[in-house]
């Protein structure tokens, strides 16, 4: 399943919902002419490579939430994120959802992630990146998010939803998800995922065609 379902596919995000949760980051207003594209689920080989190849073709950096299994799994792809300069951020170990998970099992699965991020990062002799987090399926209740906010987590959302998880719409359909939504300050999603792949191999190159063309920077979290 993607890992975005706030109880309803908004495609942008309400409003309303932001305000309701004022502390969990949902775009960057302030931040004109940049937009920041984020990948959820991965490392996984054939597509988060061709990720990576594709954003430095249009000289962007992107974050990257990744899942902590996924690391393990192949931890030179998830080397290979940090030395290319993208921000790398927390997706839990095993894409937990906060909604259905006791709230111990949920921080202690975020911390299990953090664990196998720091020593990749060690291996890599690359710097400890900031604590990003985004909870998987966007299911997180407020005492977990208020404890990891404590652990000094910024919780990142979104405000544009490109749905390529979704293997019910249209290649055509996602792109426009991302093109009539994207505003200067934005937060995409989209998942370097087998799921996704049909989606974002068509959208990704015409979305940061968009961006260029928009003059503005892809720029990390």
């Amino acid at each position: 399943m993607g890992s975005c379902n706030i109880m309803i596919n908004w495609y942008k995000t309400p409003k309303l919902l932001q305000r309701m949760f004022p502390k969990r980051v949902w775009s960057f207003p302030e931040k004109r002419s940049a937009v920041f594209l984020t990948f959820d689920d991965g490392p996984i080989p054939d597509v988060t490579p061709w990720v990576i190849d594709t954003l430095k073709e249009h000289d962007a950096k992107a974050t990257f939430f990744c899942i902590g299994e996924n690391v393990k799994k192949h931890p030179e792809i998830f080397r290979s994120l940090i030395d290319s300069g993208h921000s790398i951020g927390n997706h839990t170990y095993n894409h937990l959802n906060g909604w259905k998970t006791n709230n111990s099992r949920y921080l202690k699965n975020v911390a299990l992630f953090e664990k196998e991020m720091k020593t990749q990062i060690e291996l890599s002799k690359n710097n400890h990146p900031k604590p990003l987090f985004r909870p998987p399926f966007g299911k997180i209740n407020s005492m977990q998010s208020k404890a990891l906010q404590r652990r000094g987590y910024k919780i990142i959302m979104w405000d544009v939803l490109s749905g390529d998880y979704n293997t019910s719409i249209s290649k055509e359909k996602c792109l426009q998800n991302v093109l009539q939504n994207i505003a200067q300050g934005s937060i995409v999603v989209f998942h370097d995922s087998i799921k996704a792949e049909q989606n974002l191999r068509y959208v990704l190159p015409k979305v940061l065609n968009f961006i260029t063309e928009k003059g503005w920077k892809c720029e990390k979290i």
